[in-house]
């Protein structure tokens, strides 16, 4: 019988010439285990969060919007390749024509992709037998992504996610094991804009509150999120929308935040975050969260607890180690530096570092609709993740106005547009439900909703 020992050298010859094939040829076909199940999905850039869509036989990126704009393709084997086949159009598949990406029939070698995956749950959809790519064409600097996707080379730009458009999600962990970023929060838009603690506009403006309540007894309706403006006067961090000029009785933002600590003294079990559009000097903002009484006690630092390397912590976590009482700014970080003291020094976290947002108005509060769901902030796309932390996903669902009618029927549509446009768009369950007129249309029944499931 031969030695085994001279089939090593040949092993490590074979096993280089496969190396050196790879890196001349590039990887092989991705292994059915390796590609998504046939199914509907959005094609969805990782660099852009927006979605593939049929334009009149263009492949161009739009706003997520669900299953109103043509952006639903099924995944199924095409041959020794795949294709993605319109949902909208039988026989019509997303392929290519030259350099663009087009529409193509569904049997012709146009259509046909080899789907490798990218890491990260992310893949590339490229051209079988050549060293092409579906791909987002690069932007010019200073300007937004062009719309029409594009055939070119690999890199970040190709990128891409199949976000199922109906995906398989499992039940709520039990209480002590849910995470932060597990849970939804009934959330207050311009909560301190209620015409019941103060003043909080001109005249004519205070005449549409965004809500009809005050922050005690928001707390006590079950609002969890609480989004307020502050500006800077003579007085400290005041409570206005838009400015503080003409402004009757207006209320200090230490006011409302000291009813908070108050309320979570009162109820151990309970968390709140507060989102702030910040138009003051950190100083004075340091200054006012001085003045509330056991705010230190209940505030939740997650910059001092591993987040960004572990993910979100364990609510029963948080609740045992008091740390109940999360806050955001909306300010720039490279603002703060540049005055010499940044906010979350003393606490207060950068919202872009910690939370996705999508843009804010659904349209004037008459007239049409935009429930299209994509970031509020071009540079940071919904479906941002950094290895385990996820960020908290703040979804906004109001109006320009608050009329009581509009804001009424919008809520009544808050799960439909959360689940359908919001949660595909985002690739994660909203955490904070953010709405005009909380007490119209029930949406309290869509956060109790979105609360009995986990997104993949």
């Amino acid at each position: 019988m031969p030695h085994p020992r001279p089939l090593r050298p040949l092993l490590a010859v074979t096993a280089a010439g496969a190396a050196l094939a790879s890196v001349l040829l590039g990887p092989g076909p991705a292994s059915a285990a390796d590609v998504p199940a046939a199914g509907a999905y959005y094609v969805q850039s990782a660099t852009t969060g927006l979605n593939a869509a049929d334009s009149g036989g263009a492949v161009v990126q739009h706003n997520p919007r669900g299953d109103e704009d043509h952006q639903r393709w099924t995944l199924r084997a095409g041959g020794s390749s795949y294709v993605l086949e319109s949902a909208d159009s039988a026989g019509s598949c997303l392929g290519r024509s030259g350099d663009q990406a087009r529409t193509a029939p569904c049997d012709s070698g146009d259509a046909a992709w080899e789907v490798i995956p990218a890491g990260s749950d992310r893949y590339t959809l490229k051209v079988p037998g050549a060293d092409r790519y579906l791909t987002v064409g690069a932007a010019p600097a200073g300007s937004t992504y062009p719309a029409q996707l594009v055939v070119g080379a690999a890199g970040d730009l190709a990128a891409f996610y199949l976000t199922p458009v109906n995906p398989v999600t499992s039940p709520m962990p039990p209480e002590d094991r849910r995470t932060l970023d597990q849970v939804t929060f009934l959330t207050a838009h311009n909560a301190y804009a209620n015409g019941v603690d103060g003043g909080f506009a001109p005249p004519f403006v205070n005449m549409f509150p965004n809500q009809s309540r005050g922050i005690d007894r928001q707390l006590a309706d079950g609002v969890r999120g609480f989004m307020l403006d502050i500006h800077q006067t003579p007085d400290g961090a005041i409570l206005c929308h838009n400015s503080c000029t003409l402004v009757s009785r207006p209320v200090a933002l230490w006011v409302d935040l000291q009813r908070m600590v108050n309320f979570l003294k009162q109820h151990p079990d309970q968390f709140v975050t507060v989102f702030l559009e910040d138009y003051v000097d950190p100083g004075v903002l340091r200054a006012e969260l001085a003045r509330v009484n056991g705010l230190s006690d209940v505030l939740y630092r997650p910059d001092r607890t591993g987040v960004r390397q572990n993910g979100w912590p364990r609510m029963a976590d948080l609740l045992a180690a008091d740390d109940r009482l999360l806050i955001f700014t909306d300010h720039s970080r490279a603002a703060d530096e540049s005055a010499g003291l940044t906010r979350d020094s003393f606490g207060v976290m950068y919202q872009r570092e910690w939370t996705v947002e999508n843009y804010w108005s659904m349209g004037s509060g008459l007239g049409s609709s935009d429930w299209s769901c994509y970031s509020r902030w071009y540079d940071i796309p919904l479906t941002r993740t950094e290895g385990a932390f996820r960020p908290l996903f703040v979804m906004n669902h109001f109006r320009d106005a608050t009329i009581a009618s509009t804001a009424s029927t919008d809520n009544t549509k808050l799960a439909d547009r959360a689940q359908r446009f919001c949660r595909p768009a985002a690739r994660k369950k909203p955490n904070f439900l953010a709405v005009d007129r909380y007490d119209l249309g029930n949406p309290t029944a869509a956060v109790n909703t979105l609360n009995t499931y986990t997104y993949p």
